[in-house]
């Protein structure tokens, strides 16, 4: 049994550390920038991330179906440069204080214009309408909106992660609390041997997001 708290992105981890709430599970991946603030529990999903446009875009970001930017090689590398082409002086929106906006900041993609939003929904509705040519998000919170919203988007490009995307999504837990950290841990390996977290994830997201 728990109570389930609404709360800002842009103040999730602030509003931990002042005990407004217990632990973080918002889809938050881990990184190091984070650690420094908060303990993570292990990984339990894989977030990757996506490019969307409206279905009529005639952007391309090529053929590449994925893309590991822990260790970029020389094919993901040679997409990048044609990608940092196709993306020149876009408009792309983001949702702000997320590691998609690390990324389009990091200058891996080139030159682009990033206009940010506070939240995922608000950067869903620029897009839909046309006043952005692009947006970057987790894949599923693009699939999710469009599935609501009469199909009007598509993801294009290769999915993302690792690198700037961090390490898996996991729940954020205050430094002190070593005990629930390690419930969540042991409860997060139960689920994941029983297939609990593929089950669930198929079941609301259409696809397989266990790590």
């Amino acid at each position: 049994q728990c109570e389930v708290v609404e709360q800002d992105w842009d103040g999730m981890i602030p509003a931990l550390q002042s005990g407004k709430f217990d632990a973080i599970m918002a889809g938050m991946s881990i990184t190091d920038e984070r650690m420094q603030k908060i303990n993570f529990s292990q990984g339990y999903a894989d977030e990757v991330a996506s490019f969307a446009a409206l279905k009529s875009s005639k952007i391309k970001l090529g053929s590449l179906k994925s893309m590991s930017l822990g260790d970029i090689d020389a094919n993901e590398k040679k997409a990048l440069d044609k990608m940092k082409l196709a993306l020149d002086g876009k408009i792309v929106g983001v949702q702000s204080g997320t590691i998609f906006q690390n990324f389009l900041k990091s200058g891996l993609v080139g030159k682009i214009n990033i206009w940010t939003y506070k939240t995922q929904d608000e950067v869903n509705l620029d897009l839909a309408s046309g006043r952005i040519d692009l947006s970057l998000a987790a894949a599923v919170a693009t699939t999710d909106y469009n599935s609501k919203a009469g199909n009007t988007l598509k993801l294009i490009g290769p999915t993302f992660s690792g690198g700037t995307f961090g390490n898996g999504v996991g729940i954020g837990i205050r430094k002190k609390d070593t005990n629930l950290l390690n419930s969540f841990n042991s409860a997060i390996d139960t689920a994941r041997k029983k297939g609990i977290i593929k089950k669930l994830a198929i079941k609301h997201f259409g696809f397989d997001a266990s790590m």
